[in-house]
């Protein structure tokens, strides 16, 4: 498992119910945005000018509901987006209701849904300092205002680098959830002067990871249709088991 370390327990125990053995090597870590969120609590501070709120992860919910409760700021706008499952759970736990979640879990799909809703709206988008610009770009494409916010930042955790060279002789699958747990594993592996092996079958956990898996050189064998760790580790499962 490549995820984050606080979020890999529940693909952990996707994967080990089904009878796999886990083992865990974060190739991401969580650091606060580069601004140390001055942007985010600028956006708090005015959060009643906004029409619409987007979440594009959990963590950009947990970070956000955070720096809220420590700011004492409760009146959140009516109008939430969520990306995907994963997010709306986390909006859920925070007391927040999803307006809307778009049929798939991709940039694209959600940009399209929430067109026809967000014509001259001031909309906030709380995501990655690194994430992908399509979202915002195609909203104001619609005539929205979108301001973004980085909640967090993703870095690669070096001493990751040590477990690395241990496992990874020994390992017959490696699991993506994000684009960035593909760019970060492979600059670990350059850290620790290792090449992935190019028998070891690659799990993603949507397209856009996927797309990215392709970009850097490496073709990935299961592929889940929804962005759910479930999903992910029972299609892992089973290919597995046909080989």
């Amino acid at each position: 498992m490549t995820r984050a370390a606080h979020q890999a327990s529940s693909l952990g125990d996707a994967l080990a119910a089904r009878g796999l053995t886990v083992v865990a090597i974060p190739a991401i870590a969580l650091e606060q945005p580069t601004d140390e969120y001055g942007a985010l609590h600028s956006a708090l501070e005015r959060l009643d000018e906004f029409d619409w709120l987007l979440f594009t992860s959990a963590n950009a919910v947990e970070v956000f509901a955070r720096e809220c409760d420590e700011l004492g700021i409760d009146d959140v706008p009516r109008r939430i987006g969520s990306i995907g499952a994963a997010t709306s759970r986390a909006l859920q736990q925070a007391g927040l209701r999803v307006s809307l979640q778009p049929s798939t879990a991709v940039s694209e799909t959600f940009a399209a849904e929430l067109k026809p809703h967000v014509r001259h709206q001031q909309v906030l988008l709380v995501q990655a300092e690194s994430a992908r610009d399509v979202l915002p770009r195609e909203l104001r494409s619609a005539g929205a205002e979108v301001l973004v916010v980085p909640a967090y930042r993703t870095v690669v955790p070096v001493e990751s680098a040590d477990a690395l060279r241990r496992e990874l002789p020994r390992l017959d699958a490696a699991t993506f959830t994000s684009s960035s747990s593909v760019r970060n594993l492979l600059e670990l592996c350059d850290a620790a002067g290792l090449t992935l092996p190019r028998n070891i079958v690659l799990a993603s956990i949507g397209p856009i990871t996927s797309q990215t898996l392709r970009a850097c050189g490496y073709e990935p064998q299961v592929e889940a249709p929804v962005a759910d760790v479930e999903v992910l580790a029972s299609l892992l499962a089973k290919h597995l088991s046909r080989t």
